[in-house]
């Protein structure tokens, strides 16, 4: 199994939004791809919550039967597609694969 977890801290204003807008948006475009390929055994979008510490606004949990189905995923027009949006709202991006 291949775990694929991303971190991204956005931008306090960016395309015609604020920081809370543009996360909301963001988690329903991701939650979109939950089920685009098949091999995908977990995919959780998640915000920040009040409350709670966090250093990043949205966090991306996924599990995959292995590389592969990653690859299938990175890889696919509708993951492809949200990258433009991700890209210009984000400021910060933090990604890790692994093997387990």
């Amino acid at each position: 199994m291949l775990k694929h977890i991303v971190m991204w801290k956005l931008k306090d204003h960016a395309e015609g939004a604020d920081r809370a807008a543009n996360a909301i948006k963001m988690k329903a475009l991701l939650d979109g791809c939950a089920t685009i390929v098949p091999g995908i055994v977990k995919f959780e979008a998640v915000l920040a919550q009040p409350g709670l510490e966090a250093t990043y606004d949205v966090v991306l949990y996924s599990e995959f039967t292995g590389e592969d189905a990653l690859n299938a995923y990175l890889d696919h027009p509708e993951h492809v597609a949200i990258k433009p949006f991700i890209g210009a709202i984000r400021l910060e991006r933090q990604c890790m694969d692994y093997e387990v």
